[in-house]
């Protein structure tokens, strides 16, 4: 298994990374991204506070939640890095970032 990071910056005044996703080793890297997307999603309940539906024993939270309230979803705008690549959350798909 490898580790993808799940990176939020869209509505933060600095980026900070909210989860770690495990993957299997030999998933694209498309697959990859989309798995990490869709499981730090929050659309039956809470992915970051493990609920029933959205919960996933592959994702480790890293983010605060010190305000009692789960991490917000990921969005347009947020990053996630495989590897040593670094994506944005485009309106369609993810976009590699160039440095």
């Amino acid at each position: 298994m490898k580790k993808v990071a799940v990176i939020h910056t869209a509505f933060e005044k600095t980026p900070r990374t909210v989860a770690f996703v495990e993957v299997e080793d030999n998933v694209t890297v498309d697959d990859a991204l989309e798995y990490a997307y869709r499981w730090t999603q929050n659309i039956m309940d809470s992915w970051s506070k493990k609920g029933p539906c959205d919960g996933n024993e592959f994702v480790t939270v890293v983010g605060d939640m010190s305000d009692g309230y789960g991490l917000r979803s990921t969005s347009v705008g947020d990053q996630i890095l495989v590897g040593t690549k670094k994506y944005t959350v485009a309106p369609f798909g993810f976009e590699e970032m160039v440095t």
